[in-house]
C-alpha cells in the first residue's frame, strides 16, 4: 500500500503481507467448519466478518497507493482489476449451479434457483434473500439455495462500487481545500461507518434475518478495515511482545466467537464487533519488525495455501454441499467429506481460471479488455439463469370454474392422474395462505398482541374465534366463507409456531397465549372457539428449566391442551378442535410440477404418530369438546393425494393451500355445531 504500508517482519520482499494471507486462510477454515456442522463451530460464520475487514483494509490501501502516486483514482482501472480477479471464477461456479439444478431439481425448484442465480450474477442476491425472508441458518430446509453464499460477495461488490468513488471525492476535496488527504477522506468515511454500525445495532434484534444479509448492517465492517488503512502509522514497528499479545488475543477471540455464537445469535449487531476488532488487532500485530509466534503461525505454508485458495474454495464448497444433500441424506461426517472434496474443483479452477486471469499481462495492460471480460462473465451468468427458467415454462393456472378441489371428488369422480392446469399454480403455492395472512393478522417472531382482525358480519350477535398456530390459519379460509354465509362475527387469533396448550414453551409465545386467552374470556366472549394446532416435532416444552425432546413433551402437551380447552368451555363457548393432518414426506408443489402426467407419484400414506397426537388426546379429556378429524377427506383410503379437482392440496409439506381449504367449506359446515 505504498507509503501507507508499515514495515513488517511478516512481509515478503515485494511487500506482500503473509500474515494477512494467513488470517484469510484461518477465516476460511472457520466458515467451512460452520457449514460442515463440525461440532463446536456453529459460529464459524464470523469468518466472513474477517474477510470484510481484510477487504476494506487492502482495497483502501491500494487506492491510497494510487492516490499517492498519481493524485487521483482511475475508476476504470480499479474495476478492471476486480473484474479479472473475481468474475470469471464466480461465473464458472454459477454455470455449474445451473447445470446441476437442471439435472437434480424439479421444474419448480429450478425456477427458484434461476432467480437466485440471476441475483448472484448481478451481485444483488443479498437483497433478493431479504425479500424472500431467507433464513441463513436454516441449513436443513427442503430447498436451500445453492448460491446462498453469494450474499457475502454481493455485499463486497456493492462496497467496491461505492468505496473508490468516496475516496476519490475525499481526495478531490482535499486538493481543492488544501487539506490533508487522509484526514479529509477520514472525515467522509468515519461517519458512514459509524452510521452503519449504529443501524446494525438497532436493526439486528428486531429483524435478524434481514440484518444478516443487509449491506447497510455490514458496511461498517469493511469501513473499519478502510479506516485502519488510513490511520495505521507509516513505519510502525511494534515490539515483539506487543505483537504476540495482539495477535494471540485476536486469534483467541475469533475461536471463542466461533464456539460461543450459534444460528440463534442475533447477528451482526454489536456482537460483530468481537471478530472485527480481533481482525484489526491481528493486522496491527503484523506490523512488528520481529515476527511473533502467532504471526509466524499465520505465515506458515499451510495457512498461506488456504489463504491463497480461499476465494475458490469458498465459492465451490456450498453448492457441492447443497447438491450432495439433494442426492443423499448426509450425516455430519458426510458433510465434512463433501466439504473436503470440494477442494478438488476449487484447486483446479483456482489455477486454471482465477490465477490465469488475475495475472494476465494482456488484461493488465488493457483495462478495457478486463472490463469487457467481466461484462461477458456477468452476461453469461444472466443468460444461464434465464435459460434455466425458460427451460421449465410455468404450468397454466386453472380457472376458478374448473378448480373445484374437494367438491369434485366422489364415487363417480376419482382423483385425477394428470393435469394441464392447476390452482394455485405450484410456483405461487407458497404464498397461498389466505386473507388472515394477507391482512397481517398472523403474528411472527416476537409479536405478542394480536390485532383486532374481525371478519364476516362484524355486528352479528354470534361470535366465532379461530385460535391457534399456522394450522388454524389453513382452516380460516373455509371458516371465513361460513361466517359470511351464516352471518357470524369471525375473529382470528393466530400466531405461527405457537402452541395454544397451557405449557411453558417460549417466552413470546407464552405471553401471546395469555394475552389471547384474556381477550377471548373478557372481551370477545365468543359463542364458539375453533382450535387447531400443529402436532409435529417443533413443540418441545420447558419443564423445570430444562427443554424436553418432543416425545417426552407429549404428556405435558396433552395436559396443557386440555387445560386450555377447559378454560374456554368454562367461558360458555362451544369448543371445536380440528385435528392435525399428516405430514407429507416431500414438498407437494415440487413433486406435482415434476409429475404432471403421473400424479399418483405425489400421493403419500396418511400416517400420524400416536405420540404426536396431543390435540386428539387432550380433546378427549374434556367432555363436550367437538373433535373434527379431516383425514377422511384429505386421505381417502389412507392415501393423501397432492391434487384434488385441479386444485393443489398443499402449499408445503405441512399446510393446505387456502384455495383448497376453501373447497372444504361444505364439508366443514356439516361438521361444525351451530354456535
Amino acid at each position: 500500500m505504498g507509503r501507507n504500508r508499515p514495515v513488517s517482519g511478516a512481509r515478503t520482499r515485494k511487500g506482500f503481507r503473509l500474515d494477512i494471507q494467513g488470517v484469510r486462510g484461518f477465516a476460511l477454515v472457520l466458515v467451512l467448519a460452520c457449514h460442515a456442522e463440525v461440532p463446536g463451530f456453529a459460529g464459524g460464520f464470523v469468518g466472513l466478518d474477517v474477510f470484510y475487514v481484510l477487504s476494506g483494509f487492502l482495497i483502501t490501501g491500494l487506492i491510497l497507493t494510487e492516490l499517492d502516486r498519481r493524485g487521483d483514482v482511475s475508476i476504470g482501472r480499479f474495476y478492471a482489476r476486480r473484474a479479472k480477479r473475481l468474475l470469471p471464477l464466480a461465473a464458472t461456479v454459477l454455470a455449474f449451479v445451473v447445470v446441476c439444478s437442471a439435472l437434480l431439481y424439479s421444474p419448480l425448484q429450478s425456477q427458484k434457483v434461476s432467480g437466485d442465480v440471476l441475483g448472484a450474477a448481478l451481485y444483488v442476491v443479498n437483497w433478493h434473500f431479504i425479500a424472500e425472508s431467507v433464513d441463513y441458518f436454516a441449513f436443513h430446509n427442503e430447498l436451500i439455495s445453492p448460491v446462498q453464499h453469494y450474499w457475502s460477495l454481493s455485499v463486497e461488490e456493492q462496497f467496491y462500487l461505492l468505496w473508490p468513488l468516496t475516496l476519490g471525492v475525499g481526495a478531490g476535496l482535499a486538493r481543492w481545500r488544501g487539506w490533508s488527504m487522509r484526514r479529509t477522506i477520514a472525515l467522509l468515511v468515519v461517519p458512514l461507518g459509524v452510521a452503519s454500525l449504529l443501524y446494525s445495532v438497532g436493526f439486528t434484534p428486531e429483524h435478524t434475518r434481514a440484518a444478516y444479509f443487509s449491506s447497510l448492517t455490514r458496511m461498517w465492517e469493511l469501513a473499519m478495515g478502510g479506516v485502519l488503512a488510513l490511520a495505521l502509522p507509516t513505519g510502525l514497528e511494534l515490539p515483539r511482545r506487543v505483537s504476540a499479545l495482539l495477535a494471540g488475543a485476536g486469534l483467541a477471540t475469533l475461536v471463542l466467537t466461533a464456539v460461543l455464537f450459534t444460528g440463534a445469535t442475533p447477528y451482526p449487531g454489536w456482537r460483530a464487533l468481537l471478530p472485527t476488532v480481533a481482525t484489526v488487532a491481528i493486522i496491527v500485530a503484523g506490523t512488528a519488525a520481529a515476527v511473533s509466534g502467532p504471526i509466524s503461525l499465520l505465515s506458515r505454508a499451510p495457512m498461506q495455501y488456504l489463504g491463497k485458495i480461499s476465494y475458490a474454495w469458498y465459492l465451490w464448497h456450498w453448492p457441492m454441499l447443497v447438491f450432495a444433500g439433494a442426492l443423499w441424506t448426509l450425516s455430519r461426517f458426510d458433510l465434512v467429506l463433501v466439504t473436503l472434496a470440494s477442494w478438488g474443483p476449487a484447486a483446479l479452477t483456482h489455477h486454471t481460471i482465477e490465477e490465469r486471469f488475475r495475472h494476465s499481462r494482456s488484461l493488465g495492460r488493457r483495462p478495457k479488455r478486463a472490463l469487457a471480460l467481466g461484462a461477458t462473465c456477468t452476461l453469461a451468468a444472466v443468460f444461464l439463469a434465464i435459460g434455466l427458467q425458460e427451460s421449465n415454462p410455468p404450468l397454466p393456472t386453472a380457472s376458478p370454474e374448473l378448480a373445484r378441489g374437494a367438491m369434485a371428488i366422489g364415487p363417480r369422480n376419482p382423483h385425477l392422474q394428470r393435469v394441464d392446469a392447476l390452482r394455485p399454480n405450484p410456483s405461487d403455492a407458497a404464498a397461498d395462505k389466505g386473507a388472515l395472512w394477507d391482512d397481517g393478522c398472523v403474528l411472527l417472531h416476537d409479536e405478542t398482541e394480536s390485532p383486532p382482525c374481525v371478519y364476516g358480519a362484524e355486528n352479528s350477535p354470534k361470535t366465532v374465534v379461530a385460535f391457534g398456530d399456522s394450522h388454524t390459519l389453513q382452516w380460516f379460509a373455509p371458516l371465513l366463507k361460513l361466517a359470511r354465509q351464516r352471518h357470524w362475527r369471525l375473529v382470528g387469533l393466530v400466531r405461527a409456531g405457537c402452541v395454544v396448550g397451557d405449557v411453558q414453551y417460549e417466552a413470546a409465545c407464552d405471553l401471546w397465549r395469555r394475552n389471547s386467552m384474556r381477550r377471548i374470556v373478557t372481551e370477545e366472549r365468543p359463542d364458539m372457539v375453533v382450535v387447531s394446532d400443529s402436532t409435529g416435532g417443533r413443540y418441545q416444552i420447558v419443564r423445570n428449566g430444562q427443554r424436553l425432546d418432543r416425545r417426552r413433551s407429549e404428556p405435558f402437551l396433552i395436559a396443557g391442551f386440555a387445560r386450555t380447552l377447559r378454560r374456554l368451555k368454562r367461558n360458555g363457548a362451544r369448543v371445536v378442535v380440528i385435528r392435525d393432518q399428516p405430514l407429507a414426506p416431500f414438498e407437494p408443489p415440487d413433486c406435482v410440477s415434476q409429475n404432471l402426467d403421473q400424479l399418483s407419484k405425489c400421493a403419500f400414506v396418511g400416517r400420524r404418530k400416536r405420540w404426536h397426537a396431543y390435540d386428539f388426546f387432550g380433546a378427549k379429556r374434556v367432555p363436550g369438546v367437538k373433535l373434527i378429524d379431516p383425514i377422511g377427506i384429505l386421505c381417502p383410503r389412507h392415501r393423501c393425494p397432492s391434487v384434488m379437482g385441479r386444485v393443489l392440496v398443499y402449499r408445503n409439506t405441512y399446510h393446505m393451500s387456502a384455495t383448497f381449504a376453501r373447497t372444504l367449506t361444505p364439508w366443514l359446515g356439516r361438521q361444525l355445531p351451530e354456535p
